[in-house]
C-alpha cells in the first residue's frame, strides 16, 4: 500500500485505480519545488559543522580538569574554539542580512512568528497534525518558525558573548586590545600580554574584568545546555515531519527543492 500525505482515503482511492493510471496519478500529484537558496542551504551545513565543534570543544574545556588538560591544553583548545567561532559568527551575521534581501522564503516575514493569518495557520496545521493532514510548507511551518527563532535568539546569544569571552581570556579580537589594555601591569605592553599569566596583569584590573566577565560566561554556559537542547529537538523535529510528510525536508537542504503532493501553503508568486 502507497501512503501520499498520510491520507487513508486517497489510498484507498488510489488503489482503486489501474496500475497505469496510479503511476500517472503520483507523477502528477508530486511537484518539486525550489524552497531554498544557496545561501540558506550554506549557512544551514556551515552552522551545524559549527556548532558541533563548538559544542563538542566547549565540553572538553568544561571537564579540563577531570580530563587532566593542563593550561597549555586549554589555552590550545580555546584557541581552536574562538576561531570555529569567529566562523561561526560570520556564518551567523550574513544569514541575518541574507534575511533582509534574499528570497522569498529566506526573509524575516517567513522565519519570525506572528504577522497577518500566523494564528490561523498555526490552528490550521494543528488540526492537520491530529488528523493526520498537515498543510504542506515551503518554508518553514507555523511551528517550525516558533523553532527557528528561538534557535536565531540562541545562536546570537552565544556569538555575542562568545566574542567577549574571546577577549577577556585570550585577548582576542574584538575586544581583546581593550581588555588587554585594561588589565597590563604597569610597566608591561598590553600587545605582549599572555593568557593564564598572572604574573603580567595589574591584579586589581584583572579582578574587576574578572568581574565584568561573570555575566557573559554565565550565560555562555548556560546557552551551552540550553542550545544542545533546543538543537536535538529541532532535529528530531525535523525527522518526525520528515516521516510524517515526506516531503524531502532533509534533502531540501542538499539540493534546495521540495517535493510536495500539492500546491505549498506559502506558496508565493516567486514560487
Amino acid at each position: 500500500m502507497i501512503q501520499i500525505n498520510g491520507s487513508a482515503v486517497y489510498i484507498m482511492l488510489l488503489s482503486a485505480l489501474p496500475i497505469d493510471n496510479l503511476q500517472h496519478r503520483i507523477m502528477n500529484d508530486l511537484t518539486a519545488h525550489h524552497a531554498w537558496d544557496t545561501t540558506v542551504r550554506c549557512f544551514h551545513w556551515i552552522n551545524v559543522f559549527c556548532i558541533a565543534l563548538l559544542i563538542g570543544i566547549g565540553v572538553v574545556i568544561l571537564n579540563a580538569k577531570t580530563l587532566g588538560i593542563h593550561n597549555d591544553g586549554k589555552i590550545l583548545l580555546k584557541t581552536v574554539h574562538v576561531w570555529v567561532g569567529y566562523v561561526f559568527a560570520v556564518n551567523l551575521l550574513w544569514r541575518l542580512v541574507w534575511a533582509f534581501i534574499g528570497g522569498p522564503h529566506a526573509r524575516w516575514r517567513a522565519i519570525l512568528p506572528g504577522g497577518r493569518g500566523w494564528v490561523g495557520e498555526v490552528r490550521r496545521y494543528l488540526v492537520g497534525l491530529r488528523s493526520g493532514r498537515t498543510p504542506e510548507y515551503l518554508g518553514h511551518n507555523p511551528l517550525g518558525r516558533i523553532a527557528v527563532t528561538l534557535l536565531l535568539v540562541l545562536l546570537i546569544m552565544q556569538a555575542v558573548t562568545g566574542l567577549v569571552l574571546a577577549g577577556t581570556d585570550l585577548f582576542y579580537p574584538p575586544l581583546g586590545s581593550l581588555i588587554a589594555g585594561w588589565v597590563a601591569a604597569p610597566g608591561v605592553e598590553p600587545v605582549t600580554l599572555l593568557p593564564y599569566a598572572p604574573q603580567m596583569y595589574d591584579e586589581a584590573a584583572y579582578e574587576a574584568m574578572r568581574a565584568f566577565r561573570k555575566p557573559f560566561i554565565i550565560v555562555h554556559y548556560y546557552g551551552l545546555f540550553a542550545l544542545s537542547t533546543v538543537a536535538s529537538i529541532h532535529i528530531l523535529a525535523v525527522v518526525i515531519t520528515e516521516i510524517r510528510e515526506r516531503n524531502g525536508l532533509v534533502s531540501a537542504m542538499i539540493s534546495g527543492n521540495k517535493v510536495l503532493n500539492g500546491p505549498p501553503a506559502d506558496q508565493t508568486e516567486a514560487d
